[in-house]
């Protein structure tokens, strides 16, 4: 897959001078001085007119607004829940390199139920922190705003959340389970765990804890001081 991508560029940042190349003669022109009503679009050109638009809106210097008027915008949607599990679990496997952890990212893959040798319900949790061959965490990121405690003494943690933790603390027979949330102003604790509770019955530490992803300098360090804490593995 990065080949691909590296090739992908490699072919990009060629036709990129190519173009440039194509087009070196050409003087520059200021964007105030382009005549833009004297383009039309017809039917041999109506597909660019969304680059158009584009183009207009970038060397215009101007901005979409959603609150008046009938003009069309262009916007870039992330799949935000995705993205946040990918570069939390990537970096907490950065953080733990030459420890005595291993992270395995979507992994696991056991089966809440089974019936003759059949398995059902297939779990697949977003990290599982192993030493020595046995998994001593699991973490659970969330793409959601916690609440302080002050506000709410469960922090918006909801119980479909509360039994899924549960679920991987039994079937992996994990000691700690975290469910990791995006860090925010509003909440009075630093980053780090912001509530620890213990399953009932169960010596299972189940944590709430938030990372500050605003801050990128030093993120992966955080994160391993988050995993790789002593005082909090032993709960």
């Amino acid at each position: 897959m990065k080949a691909k991508a590296r090739g992908a560029l490699g072919g990009a940042g060629g036709r990129l001078r190519e173009l440039a190349f194509v087009y070196a003669e050409i003087a520059d022109v200021a964007p105030a001085a382009l005549e833009w009503d004297r383009v039309v679009l017809d039917r041999t050109n109506r597909a660019l007119g969304e680059l158009l638009a584009m183009a207009r809106l970038f060397l215009k210097n101007r901005y979409q607004t959603t609150s008046h008027g009938p003009a069309e915008g262009t916007a870039l949607l992330f799949e935000m829940d995705a993205l946040f599990e990918e570069y939390i679990g990537r970096l907490i496997r950065r953080a733990v390199q030459g420890s005595s952890h291993q992270v395995t990212l979507q992994g696991g893959g056991l089966y809440c139920l089974e019936d003759a040798g059949r398995g059902f319900f297939r779990t697949r949790p977003d990290i599982l922190i192993r030493r020595a061959g046995q998994v001593v965490q699991v973490i659970d990121t969330k793409w959601k705003r916690i609440a302080a405690r002050i506000d709410d003494p469960k922090q918006g943690v909801s119980q479909a959340d509360v039994y899924q933790m549960m679920a991987y603390a039994q079937l992996y027979r994990a000691r700690r389970v975290t469910l990791l949330y995006p860090h925010h102003q509003g909440l009075a604790a630093p980053e780090g765990v912001q509530a620890r509770f213990t399953i009932s019955g169960h010596a299972t530490v189940l944590e709430a804890a938030s990372v500050d992803v605003g801050q990128g300098a030093g993120i992966a360090a955080r994160l391993g001081a988050l995993v790789l804490s002593e005082e909090a593995l032993q709960g």
